[in-house]
């Protein structure tokens, strides 16, 4: 890790700097995807020559994307989650548009798990239908 002067190298966390390499192995996500999400706009590493160095921010910006990414939600729905934070209404309105996401994540989620259910259950019918059946032929 590299860090940048005395205060980091005494836990200060608004000081450490990462490379790249450091946040692909902490997060087992290939460097490939944390650049895309630079390139989307959902990290902005500074740069020192050619090297890429992320601050704690962006740390946790991507411990957020990917949580983000886990739960289902777009990376448009996870840069505007992560964006309100930064700007007006800041944290409270960051927290209620996120319970909307998870409330439509939730009711899209069980649609699906009852979807699932109706799909298993005509599958059994058809199983059973089909070893009845081939019971009267042997």
């Amino acid at each position: 890790m590299l860090l940048v002067s005395e205060k980091a190298r005494q836990g200060d966390p608004a000081l450490e700097q990462f490379s790249i390499s450091e946040l692909s192995q902490e997060f087992d996500v290939t460097t490939r995807a944390i650049r895309f999400y630079e390139d989307e706009g959902l990290l902005e590493p500074r740069r020192q020559g050619r090297q890429r160095v992320y601050s704690s921010r962006d740390r946790v910006r991507l411990k957020l994307i990917l949580r983000g990414k886990r739960l289902g939600f777009s990376l448009s729905e996870i840069g505007d989650i992560i964006d309100m934070y930064d700007s007006e209404p800041g944290e409270v309105g960051q927290l209620q548009y996120f319970i909307e996401k998870i409330s439509v994540r939730r009711k899209t989620l069980k649609q699906q798990r009852d979807d699932i259910e109706v799909t298993l259950k005509e599958l059994d019918g058809i199983e059973k239908q089909c070893l009845k059946s081939m019971t009267h032929l042997d």
